[in-house]
Formats: C-alpha cells, structure tokens, sequence
C-alpha cells in the first residue's frame, strides 16, 4: 500500500485498519460560530458520503465529527462491500407496495456500484478486490441460495453469479464446513478506513468544511436548526443526523431510541505464507455464512486473514475478544489452529427491529434528515442513504420517499433496559438457527 502514514490520534482503536491507514491531516475544532446551507452530524460513511453529494449539488457544508473520520463502524467493520439492502425486503410490501419492494432491490446493487465508481473517481487508495461468497451451513441454507439464484438468473443477472454445491467449493474456500455457496463476481472486500479517510479528502476538496473533535451537544430545531458544539455553533437551512450508534438519547431521543448499538469484533492473524492463503482462500475472496450469529471473513493486503463475527446484544464486550473469535477461525479452518493473532478490535454498529435502514426527516422538523441502522451491512447501505438525501434535497424525492414511509420501532426499556431485552430476542433467534 502506498502512503501508509498511520493516522495520527490516540482515539481510533489499535487496529490492523488503523495500523495500515493513509494519512489524512487532522481536522480543526469548530471555534466559532458559523452558517451554512447544511451542517451534518457524524464522520462516517453515511456523513462523509452526504458531505460530498450535497457539495457537488452546489450546497454550502459543514461535517461534524466528535472524534476522528472514520472512528466508529466506517473504520472498524468487516470491510465486505455486499449486494442487497435490508433484510427480507417484501415485510415491507403492504406499505411501499410492489414497486417499492423492487426499487429497494435495485438500489442494492446500485450501492454497490456508487462506491466502486467513487473509489475510481477519487483514485482512493483502499485496495478494493471484487469476489464475494454467501456460504450456506445446513441444507435449508442451500435452498434459499438456489431459489436466489434462479430469482437473479430471471431477472438477467445469472452471469455475475455461481451456484456452488459442496463438492465444488475447494475452488473457492479451504473448509469442511460447508453445505454450498453462491459466488458474486460484483460484491468484494475493501479497507474500509482507508475508504473512508480518501472520501473525506475528496470532500475537502470539493470545500466542506470538516471538523474533527468537535462533538454535537445540542440540537435547537426550527426554520433554521442550530446545532452547539463545546465550543462552537452551526446555522444551517438543512441538517443531517449521521451518528448511527453513536447518536445517543441525550442528542436525540426519538432516533437513538430506534437503534439498538451493537457490538461486533474483528481479529486480524499475522501475516501467513501465500501457500496457506492459497489453500484457504484461492480466489482472494470476502466470505459470510448465512447464520444469525455469523462469521464474516477474507484475506488483507498482506495476507493476513481478517476473521469477524460475536455480534453481541448485551451492551458489553468480550473480555478477551482473541479467546472469544479463536475457536469460530479454528472451526472454519483448523489448519490455522494456534496462529499468531497480531490485532483484535470491536465497535459498535447500529441495528433496527425490522434491519431496514432508516432513512427519512424527523416528523416535527422536516428540514432534520437521518440515516441509520444499517444492521451490519453498511459499507454500501450508507453510500445510497447519502445519495437519497441528496436526491431529496434537490427535489427528486421519489426514492427517499420509500424509505421515509416505513415506521421504525422505538426499542422498548430506553437506554438501560433494551439491550437486555434484544439479548434474550437473539437468544431465541439463534435458537432457531440451529434448526
């Protein structure tokens, strides 16, 4: 990689993404108070995304971030840039109707694309590779990925993708484990840090103002909301709520109590030998089982295998996350049995009750808009939700409008109780995994 200057800040989490990053020079606090077209709360893919659509429209921008660019779940996740929006999209139908259920299909491969064609534009340096595996582990697994593969074949999009049966998944994965696949020449792997660090450079220069260490501690809503920093304030016409699992009740009551953060966790081993990498994973593919409680995995740059999963309800992390992930790489593949482990990381992502993203405006300020609760699939969720803010507030609304139809459920039991509760839902879930 080039430029591999780690990002100077004792706040991003010691990880193999922050250990291998581009730099991008620190961003001042806001100071003062100023005024802008749009203010954007949140440094992540969702804010950073919104940032540079909005200021090629012509707007006027200002980012918040409260720690650094990409220190939540933009630079801490899996890194696998994956088809599809939301989960089991038809729930959806007696609301958004037909046409609604298939435009939302449409956008998730959409999304895809818009990060493929960012990443080329702004020339980002964030070592994008193309191939990606569903992996199903029991027979009811491989039943939905044949019926999805012939869903897709009929809708003309057979010859991006392969329907593996066991016996022929030793051309793609070096593991026992597994019942079949389905193959997607056009979902992949990336550094997402790196990702987002290049996309908050290109805002830059299209003449965002970003501002780093410089958290949102209150909002005023009206004509022209205003949102206070410690030491500064934003007048703007238009403000956007990217914060995700960070937002927090404090900020926002009604949109922190419809995500639930959640904790996942990622381990990164030593670098391993190109014989190994071969044999494990021959195509340089990003992988994901299709369990409730699933691994998720591929090979870095340096041929390190970077290995997630342990999605926990609860609120707490792991003690020892090495321990904790160990045995789920070791099941996957046992020739890795007592690798060194060089890094391990979590964070937390944001999870709504049905896992559609919440897209919309705030019913009692309209020029208030959100994005959130991408449920563990946002590195191209969060590329759409930006462009649909943007189409919104350029008056093409259409697409926007699907989402904003869609009521989300406020977790019940507030900040204290619900993730006790969604605990024991999971619990139940899992359960029923194992059948």
């Amino acid at each position: 990689m080039s430029n591999q200057t780690p990002v100077h800040s004792d706040n991003y989490p010691n990880s193999f993404y922050y250990a291998t990053a581009n730099h991008l020079p620190l961003q001042p606090q806001l100071t003062e108070k100023i005024r802008v077209d749009i203010c954007i709360v949140g440094g992540g893919f969702s804010g950073v995304n919104c940032a540079i659509e909005l200021a090629q429209q012509g707007f006027s921008v200002a980012l918040l971030e409260a720690k650094r660019i990409g220190w939540g779940a933009s630079g801490r996740n899996g890194g696998e840039l994956i088809r599809g929006i939301g989960h089991n999209i038809e729930q959806f139908e007696n609301v958004i109707g037909t046409q609604g259920v298939q435009a939302i299909h449409e956008m998730g491969f959409e999304a895809v694309e818009i990060v493929r064609q960012r990443i080329a534009k702004y020339q980002i340096d964030c070592n994008l590779q193309m191939g990606y595996c569903d992996l199903a582990t029991k027979p009811r697994h491989m039943q939905e990925l044949e019926a999805e593969y012939q869903s897709l074949c009929q809708e003309g999009r057979g010859n991006s993708f392969t329907l593996l049966e066991r016996s022929q998944l030793t051309q793609v994965i070096g593991s026992q484990m597994y019942q079949g696949a389905l193959v997607d020449s056009n979902s992949g792997h990336l550094h997402p840090l790196n990702l987002v660090l290049g996309e908050a450079k290109a805002a830059l220069d299209l003449g965002v103002q970003v501002f780093e260490r410089s958290s949102a501690i209150k909002i005023i809503k009206g004509d022209r909301p205003k949102v206070f920093t410690e030491h500064g304030e934003v007048d703007c016409q238009y403000l956007v709520m990217a914060g995700n699992a960070y937002i927090g009740h404090k900020l926002d009551g009604y949109l922190g109590g419809k995500v639930l953060p959640a904790g996942s966790y990622l381990l990164a081993t030593e670098p391993l030998s190109q014989q190994i990498c071969d044999e494990i994973i021959p195509q340089n593919m990003a992988f994901a089982d299709m369990r409730i409680a699933l691994d998720y995995f591929h090979l870095s740059q340096d041929n390190r295998l970077l290995f997630g999963g342990l999605c926990t309800y609860s609120g707490k992390d792991p003690k020892d996350i090495t321990q904790a992930l160990r045995p789920n790489l070791e099941k996957v593949f046992p020739q890795l049995k007592g690798v060194k482990i060089d890094y391990e990381w979590g964070g937390m992502i944001g999870i709504g009750a049905n896992r559609l993203p919440q897209i919309g405006r705030l019913k009692d300020c309209p020029n208030i808009f959100y994005a959130q609760a991408y449920a563990g699939h946002g590195v191209n969720a969060t590329h759409m939700a930006a462009k649909l803010i943007s189409e919104a507030l350029t008056a093409q609304a259409e697409r926007f409008d699907i989402f904003d139809k869609v009521q989300h459920m406020t977790f019940p039991g507030g900040p204290t109780l619900r993730s006790p509760m969604l605990a024991m839902g999971m619990l139940y879930h899992r359960f029923k995994d194992l059948f």
